[in-house]
């Protein structure tokens, strides 16, 4: 196990194995041929051949998000997708531009929809140097009934961006569910920068951008979960936590990836010390277009 690991286990896209999903010129996403396949059945909505899929119903936003939910609804009576129903992400190929439609979060992989999070680094500092053992995190397990990677260690808050939600407002929303965070202490959070990656999975193909936020937080300050995502959560020494995501595979996929960016922003990871040092670096920030 080592750094590159966990970056290629986050990356493991193959462009010849899937067709570009377009809606006029634009790219929205990227459907894997066997799902193509599948989508041949709704002419009325998809356009499939053998170079893309186009995205071909109309009526705007309401009219675009009417008919692709309808073709979800057949694939999850036919058991091809778990729909998670009442959390829709927005589709928009670029940050900060209109959605175009939105489609149910359990749909978004089957469509390689790019899709947006938010992950915050939750910091004590007992000591003046960041090299003296004293820098910590909060790091918290995720509950056994997790959909998605149950069990494993995760970041002390990390969410998808919804539709209709902001990204400050989505940090805080999910900072307050998984660790009673207040909105107070939350003023404190810092954005220090943006991870990406293209991963393959057992329904298509997550194209993911994580939005990353480092939070000094007091030492009378103890994560309490609210909502059940976390089981449990452990204040961890930095270095330990490095030490960790470089020789397990405790901790989600993409966690992985916000400790590795932290432990380069912190000097945890050196150009002396690592010689992957360049590759780690260019590679938590895979192109997408």
């Amino acid at each position: 196990m080592s750094f590159l690991d966990h970056i290629a286990t986050c990356n493991t896209y193959r462009a010849e194995d899937y067709r570009p999903l377009r809606l006029g010129a634009t790219r929205i996403g990227w459907v894997r041929h066997d799902n193509a396949a599948m989508l041949q059945r709704f002419p009325e909505v998809f356009a499939v051949s053998e170079r893309e899929v186009a995205l071909i119903a109309g009526g705007g936003f309401a009219g675009l998000s009417a008919a692709v939910d309808g073709v979800i609804e057949t694939l999850v009576a036919e058991g091809r997708i778990d729909k998670w129903r009442h959390e829709d992400f927005a589709v928009r190929p670029r940050w900060g531009e209109a959605p175009l439609f939105k489609l149910d979060r359990g749909a978004v992989a089957f469509f390689g929809i790019r899709s947006y999070g938010v992950h915050l680094n939750g910091v004590r500092r007992d000591g003046a140097g960041r090299d003296d053992g004293a820098l910590r995190l909060w790091i918290g397990r995720r509950a056994a009934d997790k959909k998605v990677a149950p069990n494993k260690l995760d970041n002390m808050v990390a969410g998808g961006i919804g539709h209709g939600h902001g990204l400050v407002e989505t940090l805080i929303k999910e900072a307050g569910e998984e660790a009673a965070l207040p909105p107070a202490l939350m003023a404190g959070a810092v954005p220090v920068g943006a991870l990406t990656y293209r991963m393959a999975t057992s329904l298509g193909m997550r194209e993911d951008v994580l939005f990353v936020f480092d939070l000094d937080v007091p030492a009378d300050f103890i994560p309490r979960n609210t909502d059940g995502e976390i089981a449990e959560f452990h204040l961890m020494p930095a270095r330990e936590i490095v030490a960790r995501v470089r020789g397990s595979e405790d901790f989600k996929f993409n966690v992985n990836l916000v400790i590795i960016d932290f432990a380069l922003r912190y000097g945890l990871i050196t150009p002396d010390d690592e010689p992957d040092y360049v590759a780690i670096v260019t590679g938590l920030r895979q192109p997408l277009d």
